[in-house]
């Protein structure tokens, strides 16, 4: 059944299209004149309107143009009469779907309407087909699977399984952890381990976004409801429906907006930014977090009854600094990833440079870790990455905070950490002089490259 508007200024010919097309089985709404006509157009959704062209006030031309300023996927028929066949063929020329010239039977009118209807489904589902593709194109590049999340440690293998009991439900979860533990590649494992993998996987930061923008993009927008607004827009969880929709940043999320949230999750419908319509989706919500929601909640910040509902199945990702034990297996996979990219072999990381790298507490957690992984591959031309080669792709930021900052050295370990570093200094002030720098470090050469050798400096 669809909707139609029909407007008709001769109370008779509206009374008999108005049964007919009742008869077929189409919900219709009657009005006497254009501007009525567009006053029911901006309260409700039509799939179809239907206007005489030739009336008091507002002409069906004018009809037509307002109507496809509101919507330009609502399809318009023309009635008229056979004066007036040019000006409709016009009309047909700015965007009418066809015309019935009167008179004409009750068949030939149907026949039309039918097609009319059609045409804008097809049209509708064009249109979203076309966000969707939009979307899709942009995420083509980054299908996940098991084999892409890496790791053998107990906690990570603890995640495995849990993804993979959850995964073919439709339960919400809530995936916890620190910036780059890799909350999103979890999500997105879920997903394609779910039974709706072939449909999309649409993800919103939630934390990048204001208030109003935060809206819009969750439940889209309608033409002109804002300034700006040059076109109607649909919302990601439009985007989402029949697959999942991931809220990154949940915690950032504005008071306002987790009122409408609840709703969808509640309810599973909402509206558009300045729209009436009610839309249902069927979307499975994955929502992530670095923040304590339940001491938010207790803050009065993040609201109750959402957080259960976002929170049924709650998975906790961990630091990298609690699975050291994956640390070289995450090295050797960007390293081997990074060099594909670049169409260059793959380097080694020596006995002494992993060390380090094990023992290094990653705030960045494994973000932090690839995004050095990629600069070695870019920068380092040997092909063994030394410390040396830690120190010059760390910078003089990093440096301390690779190995003086960690608490859980041993005091050989710590003095062998403050040694080399002492060499290091004396090397860049002696220029690369192997010779000055044992000077500065009251050292014998043959000392100093014993050093060198035992750190992997040279």
């Amino acid at each position: 059944m669809s909707k139609i508007l029909l407007i008709e200024d001769d109370e008779t010919m509206r009374d008999g299209m108005s049964q007919v097309l009742k008869r077929a089985g189409h919900d219709v709404v009657c009005v006497s004149n254009g501007f009525d006509g567009i006053k029911s157009l901006s309260k409700e959704k039509f799939d179809l309107v239907i206007t005489d062209f030739k009336m008091e006030g507002m002409d069906g031309m004018e009809v037509l143009e307002k109507v496809k300023s509101i919507d330009e996927n609502i399809e318009v028929l023309m009635i008229t009469a056979y004066g007036t066949i040019d000006m409709a063929v016009e009309a047909m020329r700015k965007g009418a779907f066809d015309y019935v010239t009167k008179p004409f039977s009750p068949k030939e009118f149907i026949i039309r309407v039918e097609k009319a209807i059609k045409f804008g489904d097809a049209k509708k589902t064009e249109a979203r087909l076309d966000e969707e593709n939009k979307y899709l194109r942009h995420e083509l590049d980054i299908q996940y699977n098991f084999g892409e999340i890496v790791g053998a440690s107990e906690k990570m293998k603890a995640v495995f399984e849990m993804v993979e009991k959850i995964a073919k439900s439709d339960s919400a979860v809530m995936i916890y952890g620190e910036s780059g533990t890799g909350k999103e590649m979890v999500a997105r494992a879920i997903h394609f381990h779910s039974n709706r993998k072939d449909n999309s996987f649409v993800k919103v930061n939630c934390g990048a976004l204001a208030e109003g923008v935060l809206e819009s993009e969750l439940f889209g927008h309608e033409k002109g409801s804002f300034t700006g607004a040059i076109r109607r827009k649909l919302g990601r969880f439009e985007l989402a429906d029949k697959g999942t929709i991931f809220l990154d940043e949940i915690g950032d999320i504005p008071t306002g907006t987790q009122i409408k949230l609840l709703r969808v999750l509640q309810e599973k419908e909402f509206e558009r930014v300045g729209g009436e319509e009610t839309i249902s989706v069927d979307v499975r919500v994955i929502a992530a977090t670095n923040k304590d929601l339940r001491i938010m909640v207790e803050e009065g910040k993040f609201r109750e009854d959402l957080f259960y509902r976002l929170q049924v199945i709650p998975i906790e990702l961990p630091p990298l600094r609690e699975r050291k034990e994956d640390i070289p297996m995450l090295i050797e996979h960007f390293l081997e990833k990074k060099s594909r990219q670049l169409n260059k072999k793959p380097p080694r990381v020596n006995e002494m440079a992993l060390k380090e790298l094990t023992n290094y507490y990653w705030p960045g957690n494994v973000r932090e870790l690839e995004n050095l992984m990629e600069r070695a591959v870019v920068l380092c031309e040997g092909e063994e990455i030394g410390l040396k080669d830690l120190s010059m792709l760390l910078g003089n930021t990093n440096k301390s905070s690779l190995n003086l900052s960690r608490e859980d050295l041993s005091l050989d370990e710590a003095l062998e950490d403050l040694e080399r570093q002492l060499i290091e200094r004396a090397l860049e002030k002696a220029k690369g002089v192997k010779t000055e720098a044992a000077r500065i470090l009251g050292l014998k050469t043959s000392a100093l490259y014993y050093k060198l050798e035992k750190y992997g400096m040279i």
